[in-house]
């Protein structure tokens, strides 16, 4: 079993790269996320590697970190996705957003990312949420929980607390506390209540 390969970056696209190790060049399959960490041609990379390993098959899907692996295995193991539609899944949203709308129940946003249904996203949220809750990737608890529905206010006061160098959680977090105070806020009012 292959846990990580370390060489040189020879060949880079959005869907798979080729690392030279030894003389050796691998095709990786990788997605997007990894894609944009991914220094140019010519470098030395370390990706961690999931070897799939089929009758029909051998395919090596890389990963710029240990934390991408680890839910790509994760969603791998849910029943009716294979590698390419976990590939596909992380590609569409960052691993750490991916966790939260699982964790938060947020069918909508798991299912907006093309190629998921609803009877899959549902799958995915029921069989991953409480194996993540145990294993304390991220603290469960209402700041983490999705809202249902999108709230433009929500979002922009999000978007903008995190532009202004606030982790993403507690920006959650004092956006739903300010809203929740007082649903009638402007984008600037929770903006405001949050920095307090």
């Amino acid at each position: 079993m292959i846990a990580y390969l370390d060489g040189i970056l020879s060949y880079k696209e959005p869907a798979y790269v080729i690392i030279d190790v030894h003389g050796v060049g691998y095709s990786i399959h990788i997605s997007l996320h990894t894609y944009t960490v991914l220094p140019g041609g010519g470098d030395r990379i370390k990706l961690f590697i999931h070897h799939l390993f089929r009758e029909d098959l051998q395919a090596l899907y890389g990963f710029a970190n240990a934390d991408e692996k680890s839910l790509f295995l994760d969603l791998i193991g849910v029943s009716g996705v294979g590698p390419n539609t976990a590939l596909g899944m992380l590609s569409a949203m960052q691993p750490g957003d991916l966790r939260l709308a699982i964790l938060g129940e947020n069918v909508r946003a798991v299912q907006a990312i093309k190629g998921i249904g609803a009877k899959t996203a549902q799958r995915i949220i029921l069989e991953l949420r409480d194996k993540m809750k145990r294993s304390g990737v991220v603290p469960d608890g209402p700041s983490y929980r999705q809202q249902p529905a999108a709230n433009p206010i929500r979002e922009e006061s999000m978007a903008a607390l995190i532009a202004l160098g606030l982790p993403k959680p507690t920006a959650e977090k004092s956006v739903d506390d300010a809203l929740k105070a007082d649903p009638t806020l402007s984008v600037e009012d929770v903006i405001r209540r949050a920095l307090r």
